[in-house]
């Protein structure tokens, strides 16, 4: 018999509660309309977020939208942006997700202080995330130099640095989301698989990762957006250089100057990202109570 089979017959014995049981869906008690009084701001704030985005699309050169996706610049672009996303989603996720255990699952002191520097990033200007970053791995920086000397190596200016730079402001999306999953999850599990003979990374394998699943999956794909989107700490600690660093969100801020039909396509192609991902993630992703 498996372990997870294992593990889930146990803590139901010991839970008292019959495992696999479905959770029944609850009547919603909140009122379908808002009150009178809150009509105007609600409907001002929904202007507030949507007018900008619908001047976007109705400024958009429709006519010639796939010509301007299937141009050379753009599509080094695309193709530099989503390397250097998916790099950094990697790097988020080999970091984030022990940061997370940690944070949840471990009594360490100071770990308030942890969080708060985990989540120093997601505040952060991302343009100081930049300076901060070049001042650390740059040539000269406090372990750049060390690097440097020793493999001849600079990060600062390379895809390499691209990835970097957006992992640092992606990471933080990733652990809080494992985190909070980690947390809503029942540490019985994990129990009784310890109860059953498993060391701690089968234990972590078979039963942890399977149990956080939709919060991983919401991490990622946070990660993934965020590194996608990430402009600041990019051009601050990566420069701006065509098809070694200049992303989606590095060629819109050029195109605009020369070309706003290009830079309005793009912003398109990152509005539609943004919004596939928060549409797949509302609801479903997010387990109930995290956060």
């Amino acid at each position: 018999m498996k372990l997870g089979v294992r593990v889930l017959s146990a803590a139901g014995q010991d839970s008292g509660a019959p495992a696999g049981v479905a959770r029944r869906r609850r009547t919603d008690p909140r009122p379908r309309w808002p009150p009178a009084a809150l009509w105007v701001p609600f409907l001002l704030a929904m202007a507030f977020i949507v007018l900008p985005l619908a001047g976007l699309v109705w400024k958009a050169p429709w006519g010639h939208v796939w010509t301007d996706l299937g141009s050379s610049t753009v599509g080094t672009a695309l193709r530099l942006s989503l390397e250097c996303s998916l790099g950094a989603m990697v790097i988020a996720a080999v970091l984030g997700m022990p940061l997370a255990w940690v944070l949840a699952r471990v009594a360490l002191p100071g770990r308030s202080l942890i969080r708060a520097l985990t989540m120093l990033p997601m505040v952060l200007p991302p343009v100081v995330g930049g300076v901060a970053l070049l001042l650390a791995f740059g040539r000269a920086g406090l372990v750049g130099q060390w690097l440097y000397r020793a493999t001849g190596f600079s990060l600062p200016f390379t895809t390499w640095g691209a990835m970097v730079a957006e992992a640092f402001v992606a990471m933080p999306f990733l652990t809080l989301t494992v985190e909070a999953g980690l947390r809503s999850a029942d540490p019985r599990f994990e129990e009784a698989a310890a109860t059953l003979g498993a060391g701690r990374w089968t234990t972590f394998r078979r039963v942890t990762i399977p149990m956080v699943a939709p919060s991983l999956a919401a991490g990622l794909a946070l990660a993934w957006a965020r590194a996608l989107g990430e402009f600041g700490a990019t051009i601050t600690f990566a420069g701006n250089f065509p098809g070694t660093t200049q992303t989606i969100p590095i060629s819109v801020y050029v195109a605009l100057e020369t070309q706003p039909d290009v830079a309005i396509v793009l912003s398109l192609l990152l509005l539609a990202v943004s919004i596939v991902v928060l549409a797949s993630l509302r609801d479903r992703w997010f387990p109930a109570g995290a956060g």
